[in-house]
């Protein structure tokens, strides 16, 4: 079984070695997990998983390769008496006890569990006796009981003795739309680190050194490493972003924490002639783009972030900006940022199977050289990762 769940890992593109494999056995035999499904796949997971964009394929694979060894034992399956004395959960009011009647000591109730499994022969609805569904008996799911032993499904109540659930791993969906921690994991692939006297840090190695050279306590610092990546943020604002303004903020939250060289401006659909910092002013306090361009150096690493969905016209001709006259084409302004700061890509809220159905999208993909990525987990990973390699 585990030479299949090899081959079936890396079939779903997951990097299982022959050293990882040792290592998962090695730790079986020496016990150091519950012998248990769940204490298993955690130690799985811990084993072959590197990349957290990997956790939704490596739990369809377990789910696949394991199915009926972690899942739920069949109702006429012998049930171990340590499963049947599990702790219990109870959350009864002194009124909702004063109206239901005891059902008998913990061992009453799992005795009349085990006869009503082996008398019971098939599938029950309703009713007050039998294991089922929506009834008022005190075993089963989707029913009313307080005191009773709830066996699979989900009690909208939230009251039971017992949980008795089939195990659910969340996934992982390497797809999804990112919060701001799993951004700035994925930020973290474009660094640089650099050492500035900003702040000091206790350097041990050093200090334990000195001290046993000098004969007394010798502390040395040094600085603080930050990221030495210089990054540009271009945010387009407002009309059909605003269904994305939680994933920008949670973008923007996670850059500004992780770069230290970071400048940011905002525009609207496509850039023009001036961007702004202060979206309440950005009618009187604009930032030409040409000073953009000519104050901060070629090492920058340009990001854009917007739908790109716009008319075409807003990007290919003079004129076609929706809130001004724009003299010259957004395209040209385009070819100017992505000319001066070659490392250059572009954000995507949208879905990327989406991006077919818009004109201006395919533009803007033809301006950024097919730089354009989702902002999702694998975009935003792939993104870092061409801006690291782009010099």
């Amino acid at each position: 079984m585990f030479h299949s769940f090899i081959d079936a890992l890396r079939a779903a593109g997951i990097p299982a070695s022959l050293k990882e494999h040792l290592v998962l056995l090695e730790a079986l035999d020496r016990d150091v997990i519950a012998r248990d499904p769940e204490s298993f796949y955690y130690l799985a997971r811990a084993t072959f998983v590197k990349d957290e964009g990997l956790l939704d394929r490596f739990d369809q694979v377990f789910a696949k390769v394991f199915r009926g060894i972690a899942g739920p034992a069949a109702t006429n399956a012998d049930i171990p008496e340590e499963w049947l004395r599990a702790i219990a959960e109870k959350f009864l009011s002194p009124e909702e006890m004063a109206k239901i009647e005891s059902l008998g000591t913990w061992e009453e109730i799992m005795e009349t569990l085990k006869k009503r499994l082996e008398e019971q022969q098939g599938r029950h609805q309703g009713g007050n006796k039998w294991i089922g569904t929506g009834g008022t008996s005190p075993y089963g799911n989707s029913g009313y009981n307080p005191e009773g032993v709830r066996i699979g499904g989900e009690s909208r109540h939230k009251r039971a003795i017992k949980v008795w659930d089939q195990r659910e791993f969340r996934n992982l969906d390497n797809t999804r739309e990112l919060g701001t921690r799993n951004i700035k994991v994925a930020l973290r692939r474009l660094r640089r680190f650099a050492r500035d006297g900003a702040a000091d840090e206790l350097d041990l190695d050093a200090t334990i050194e000195g001290t046993a050279r000098q004969g007394w306590l010798d502390v040395h610092m040094r600085p603080e490493r930050h990221n030495a990546v210089k990054l540009l943020l271009f945010l387009d604002v407002g009309g059909s972003m605003d269904p994305f303004i939680k994933v920008c903020e949670e973008l923007f939250s996670a850059a500004s924490s992780e770069f230290k060289n970071l400048e940011f401006f905002y525009f609207h659909n496509c850039p023009y002639e001036g961007v702004w910092k202060d979206n309440r002013r950005r009618f009187t306090e604009r930032t030409p783009t040409w000073d953009v361009l000519h104050k901060y150096g070629h090492d920058y690493k340009l990001v854009f972030v917007g739908d790109a969905s716009m008319s075409p016209y807003e990007i290919t001709h003079p004129g076609g900006s929706v809130e001004h006259f724009n003299e010259e084409a957004g395209a040209l302004w385009m070819q100017r940022l992505t000319n001066t700061y070659p490392s250059a890509a572009w954000l995507n809220p949208v879905p990327q199977e989406q991006w077919g159905y818009s004109q201006s999208v395919r533009i803007l993909r033809e301006l950024m050289d097919d730089r354009m990525y989702p902002l999702t987990l694998t975009g935003l990973d792939d993104a870092m990762r061409a801006l690291a390699r782009k010099k």
